[in-house]
């Protein structure tokens, strides 16, 4: 059997990556196979610890608790039943589910918003947005608003919105 010295060029995309592999036959050979056999597992290993939202079950875990109408965003759980750190969350949520659908045009909210929708002096707002902050809820946006991250954003629906549901049942 003779080896062929001609070039061969083979693309692959593999989700976001996509890789180009140009030289002889054999070369070609090795390196998709060790493409297929490092690279690959690597991602699939990668994907598991990527917190990820999966906009439809989060809306489906909203329902009965927020609400868009043309006046903007609506807590529907009473203000009595939540927590401070609760109801700035969920009205956090409520503006990223919000933008995420395009109902609003962005996903921040103004400091003077959530001290709105806490109903509390602007002292406590502000101590209730630093825990969040701290916690890594939260994050201060350059022109001084607040949105929830993504690691806020999966711990409402894995911990908060069960326990809210529950409390607004009552």
């Amino acid at each position: 059997m003779t080896e062929s010295h001609e070039k061969i060029e083979v693309r692959i995309k593999y989700n976001e990556l996509e890789k180009t592999f140009f030289g002889t036959t054999q070369e070609v050979w090795l390196s998709l196979e060790k493409f297929f056999s490092h690279l690959v597992p690597t991602f699939d290993i990668a994907k598991k610890l990527l917190l990820n939202v999966d906009l439809q079950e989060l809306v489906q875990d909203c329902e009965g608790l927020i609400g868009f109408s043309k006046e903007g965003v609506t807590l529907l759980v009473p203000r009595s039943k939540l927590t401070d750190n609760e109801t700035l969350c969920l009205r956090l949520l409520a503006s990223y589910v919000g933008r995420a659908l395009g109902l609003l045009p962005k996903d921040t909210v103004s400091r003077e918003e959530l001290q709105e929708t806490v109903g509390k002096s602007g002292k406590i707002t502000s101590t209730r947005l630093g825990e969040l902050l701290k916690n890594d809820i939260a994050i201060k946006t350059l022109d001084e608003e607040y949105r929830i991250t993504t690691l806020g954003v999966v711990q409402m629906r894995n911990e908060s919105l069960p326990k809210i549901k529950a409390k607004n049942m009552s």
